[in-house]
């Protein structure tokens, strides 16, 4: 198999890289077991990626054969991976996850999580850090792209920003295509569609930061309710 990315945009990303702080681990699920039809792609997109600076880390794990690794980062389906800040071998994880291939516009987000998690600083509002310093609930963002969506990025970039300002918060990108039984099981027709925790909640299209932090209130108090 070729490379997935071309000499140009690997001498774009490498040089977008050399902006990296901090280390930054990237941990890979597979499965040998499950019909992971896009493991290997993901496996050296990954892979590809992470060779572009010697400040990211690549960990590679099969969901059968590492079930605790799996366990602890909430990994069930594959292929998936997590992007994980890195220092001297101890990883801090972000709930920064990613279920399916990264491909077309979704790379973006792949590039600007690392240099997310690099800087150590979700970017957030004062407002929106204020806010999630006050969340005690799990949550789980679950934003359902494709690749051709331009406007999926940003879905996914913000509920990663999320994530990474609330140790009670996780979320995930969700190739749409590659999961078409998610897709079906929370209705997603159009995309970008973030569903959170379950359908508690949920928001369609590309939405600013204080909508999202809206949808998540609402969240939080319908499942206070249930309790």
């Amino acid at each position: 198999m070729g490379k997935l990315l071309d000499e140009q945009t690997a001498q774009r990303v490498k040089k977008v890289f050399e902006a990296l702080n901090h280390e930054v681990a990237l941990l890979l699920f597979g499965s040998e077991s499950q019909n992971c039809m896009y493991c290997e792609d993901v496996k050296q997109l990954v892979g590809e990626v992470t060779s572009l600076s010697d400040k990211l880390h690549l960990e590679y794990y099969d969901l059968e054969k590492h079930p605790e690794e799996a366990r602890k980062y909430h990994v069930e389906n594959a292929p998936s991976f997590v992007v994980a800040a890195y220092h001297n071998g101890e990883i801090t994880d972000y709930g920064i996850r990613y279920l399916g291939i990264p491909a077309g516009h979704e790379f973006t987000s792949l590039i600007r999580d690392i240099l997310m998690v690099s800087s150590g600083d979700s970017g957030l509002q004062p407002e929106t850090r204020e806010f999630l310093a006050g969340v005690k609930t799990p949550l789980l963002l679950q934003v359902f792209v494709t690749p051709t969506c331009p406007y999926c990025p940003q879905a996914v970039t913000l509920a990663h920003q999320i994530a990474m300002g609330s140790p009670w918060i996780e979320a995930e990108m969700v190739e749409a295509m590659e999961f078409p039984e998610l897709s079906a099981k929370y209705g997603v027709s159009g995309v970008p569609h973030t569903v959170i925790n379950g359908g508690d909640a949920e928001l369609v299209g590309a939405a600013p930061e204080q909508h999202l932090v809206e949808k998540i209130r609402e969240a939080i108090n319908l499942k206070g309710e249930k309790n």
